[in-house]
């Protein structure tokens, strides 16, 4: 069977649902470690593992400002809390982490739109 792609077709940050743009091109990471072969003086090598926090970066929701999405999401960044973050992608796979909305959430009043851009502390995993 052939890979699926296409669209994310929703993004739940903290129990509450934004439907993501079909057109949005966005990049996960799923966390974990990064490795680097480093050379010893005598011609063997080591390797160093270096965590990283998953990412999910150019994702463009909807905004409705009558529902307060926006103060939602800047609400969000202001807690010092991480949330639960679900990604559900047109081939029916849902990933799921918890983390944060990173950078900044500026919203678009010609499409009704934000771009986001989430991480976390461990790993993003298919549920």
């Amino acid at each position: 069977m052939p890979a699926i792609a296409g669209s994310i077709e929703s993004i739940t940050l903290d129990g509450r649902s934004f439907a993501v743009t079909a057109d949005a091109d966005t990049s996960r990471k799923l966390g974990g470690f990064e490795n680097e072969v480093q050379s010893n003086g005598d011609g063997t090598a080591r390797t160093v593992k270096t965590r990283v926090p998953w990412s999910l970066t150019g994702v463009v929701i909807e905004i409705d400002d009558t529902a307060g999405d926006q103060e939602f999401l800047q609400a969000l960044q202001n807690s010092n809390r991480n949330v639960p973050v679900t990604a559900t992608y047109v081939s029916g796979i849902s990933y799921q982490a918890t983390g944060q909305v990173v950078g900044e959430v500026v919203f678009n009043n010609q499409s009704s739109t934000a771009s986001l851009d989430l991480s976390g502390s461990g790993e993003m995993t298919p549920q």
